[in-house]
């Protein structure tokens, strides 16, 4: 049964890195490195290459009893960390760093799928609490398919704004 969920949420997993990828695809070349609020897509896509591999690593430790290492001074909202990776990937060109999250996203994807069942839900007796849960590989996993989802509707609304700002602009000539 849980054999089952945890292929489900590869699956879940698999279409939101697959949906974000095809929103920045789709953008036009200027915008993957226009501002929207603090960060471009660009940056974006860094932040989720990185947090691939940290969900990864931070699995790994949760199952050895350890607090993941992302939760040890992590800043406002993971501040400190999502600007480490940002820097951490610091390309500019949209092909490779899409390629490098598609290489992340598989890497995460084929880790979930081995996990043994048994300890997908489990806390490990690490007794930390996120969001009001306690930490487990499900809800890890959880939070980053939810951030893939997330930023790729603020990137959708800001480009389908900036659309509309360019067809204003062109019918004020």
């Amino acid at each position: 049964m849980k054999q089952n969920a945890i292929k489900e949420q590869a699956g879940r997993l698999s279409r939101s890195v697959r949906e974000f990828a095809g929103c920045v695809a789709a953008l036009p070349e200027a915008s993957f490195l226009q501002k929207i609020d603090d960060w471009t897509p660009r940056d974006v896509t860094a932040h989720l290459i990185g947090w691939n591999l940290h969900t990864i690593k931070g699995c790994r430790q949760l199952r050895e009893g350890k607090l993941p290492f992302y939760f040890i001074d992590p800043g406002d909202d993971f501040s400190k960390i999502n600007a480490r990776l940002i820097r951490e990937y610091p390309s500019r060109n949209r092909e490779e760093l899409l390629a490098r999250l598609d290489a992340s996203a598989a890497e995460l994807r084929n880790f979930l799928l081995a996990v043994d069942p048994g300890e997908w839900e489990n806390s490990f007796g690490v007794g930390l609490t996120h969001l009001g849960e306690a930490i487990t590989i499900r809800n890890s996993i959880e939070a980053l398919i939810t951030d893939y989802i997330i930023h790729r509707e603020r990137i959708e609304a800001w480009a389908a704004g900036e659309a509309n700002a360019g067809q204003r602009q062109a019918s004020l000539r």
